[in-house]
């Protein structure tokens, strides 16, 4: 597995005998759950955040849709536990609104609280 990609199942796998098959996953500073399963959106972000911050990016994005809030409590549930997130807020209007939220990395070697 390269440095930047990381493996995670996929919902539009073409073999629905393997499902829960991997796919490579390019790491960018947005991350996009929509194509996601829900019950893998808690992996794929602690996945996605271990990934993001390895190389280096201090600030990321993670759309998870406006819907009712579900998607986006399971996001801030995830980030809340997670130590390398120092803090994150709701984007701004330009940037996904209450669909996304904006994540603040600690640097690799910044310790956590």
């Amino acid at each position: 597995m390269a440095h930047d990609r990381h493996a995670v199942s996929h919902p539009d796998d073409p073999d629905p005998a393997a499902s829960d098959s991997p796919v490579p996953l390019e790491i960018t500073d947005v991350l996009d759950l929509h194509t996601f399963r829900p019950r893998d959106i808690p992996d794929v972000v602690g996945a996605y955040l271990d990934e993001a911050r390895a190389k280096g990016y201090r600030l990321v994005r993670i759309i998870h849709g406006k819907g009712i809030g579900v998607q986006r409590e399971r996001v801030h549930s995830v980030l809340r536990r997670t130590p390398s997130v120092e803090r994150f807020s709701e984007a701004p209007a330009e940037a996904g609104g209450w669909g996304a939220t904006i994540v603040w990395l600690r640097a690799e070697q910044e310790p956590a609280p």
